[in-house]
C-alpha cells in the first residue's frame, strides 16, 4: 500500500455511537468522542493535573523528555498520573475506554503507561511516531496497543493539539525517511472529548503558536499483555488502588497474570 493511498482519509467526525467509533478507528485509524467529561468533573479533573505539574514544578521533579522536545522549557510532562490522584483512575479503568480496548486489541490487555502531557505558549512539536515502535517489524495486521488522549483543555491547532496521519495505521510500520516530516492533521476537539487511537497511527504533539493558552491532555497507553508495561506499577502504584482494584483493575495492572509474571505458578492477588 502507498502511502498516498493509505493517508487518503480525513479526520472521522466526533461520534458517541460505539460502532461508528469501532469504525473509524479501523479506517482511520483513530475516533473522537465528545462529551466524556462534562462539567465539575471534567474542572476537578483539570484541577488535579495542573496541581500536579506544579507540585513537580515547585520542587525540582518537571519532567521533560530529551527525545520529544530537546530543551524547550514549553512543555512539561506529568508521569504516572494513576498515583496523583483518584480521579485519574476514573480515567485509566473507564468503561467507555475499556470496552473499546477489548474490541480493538483484545483482551487480556494491559495499562502500560497514563501520563499526561501539557504543552505551552510556544511549545514545540514531537517526533511524528507510532506508539508500537517496541515492536520489531514487520508488524503483525493488528493492533498491538491502544492510546486514550483525554482532552483537559480544547484541543485547537493552534495551541498544540495532537497530529496525526489519518489512515497510517495501514502502512503497518513506523515512518521512514522523509515521513517524519509529515505534517499531518491537527485533532481539534473540545476539553472533555477522548481521542482514542490505535497503536500504528502515526502522530505527534503540534506546535503551540498561541501567546497564553496552555493545552492539558491525560494518555492512557495500552497494550496487548505479551509485552512488558512501560510503568512499574509494582514499584510506581499506590497501594490503595490495588488494595481496592477489581478484578478487571488487576488484570490491566499486571497482577493478575496471564501465563507470564506468576510466581510459584499463580498470579499475585
Amino acid at each position: 500500500m502507498t502511502l498516498a493511498k493509505a493517508t487518503a482519509g480525513q479526520l472521522p467526525a466526533p461520534t458517541r455511537d460505539r460502532a461508528q467509533m469501532l469504525a473509524d478507528i479501523a479506517e482511520h485509524g483513530l475516533a473522537i468522542v465528545p462529551d466524556v467529561l462534562t462539567g465539575d468533573t471534567l474542572a476537578r479533573t483539570r484541577d488535579a493535573l495542573y496541581r500536579a505539574a506544579e507540585s513537580d514544578r515547585a520542587r525540582g521533579r518537571e519532567q521533560r523528555l530529551a527525545l520529544d522536545y530537546a530543551d524547550d522549557a514549553s512543555n512539561q510532562r506529568v508521569a504516572n498520573v494513576l498515583s496523583r490522584d483518584p480521579l485519574f483512575e476514573d480515567l485509566a479503568f473507564h468503561p467507555l475506554a475499556i470496552d473499546l480496548l477489548k474490541e480493538v486489541v483484545g483482551w487480556p490487555a494491559l495499562l502500560s503507561n497514563i501520563s499526561a502531557n501539557i504543552t505551552g505558549p510556544g511549545g514545540g512539536e514531537m517526533v511524528l511516531h507510532a506508539d508500537q515502535l517496541f515492536v520489531p517489524e514487520p508488524w503483525p495486521r493488528a493492533p498491538q496497543g491502544m492510546n486514550v488522549g483525554w482532552c483537559l483543555d480544547d484541543f485547537t491547532a493552534e495551541n498544540g493539539a495532537t497530529r496525526v496521519v489519518p489512515g497510517s495505521h495501514r502502512l503497518n510500520r513506523m515512518p521512514q525517511g522523509e515521513e517524519q516530516q509529515l505534517d499531518g492533521v491537527a485533532v481539534e476537539a473540545p476539553a472533555g472529548s477522548i481521542v482514542v487511537f490505535e497503536s500504528r497511527l502515526w502522530h505527534k504533539t503540534g506546535n503551540n503558536v498561541t501567546g497564553n493558552e496552555t493545552r492539558a491532555g491525560v494518555f492512557a497507553w495500552y497494550s496487548s499483555y505479551i509485552y512488558r508495561s512501560q510503568e512499574n506499577w509494582f514499584l510506581s502504584l499506590r497501594p490503595e488502588i490495588r488494595q481496592f482494584a477489581t478484578e478487571e483493575m488487576l488484570v490491566l495492572l499486571g497482577y493478575k497474570a496471564c501465563g507470564f509474571g506468576v510466581v510459584n505458578g499463580a498470579s499475585i492477588v
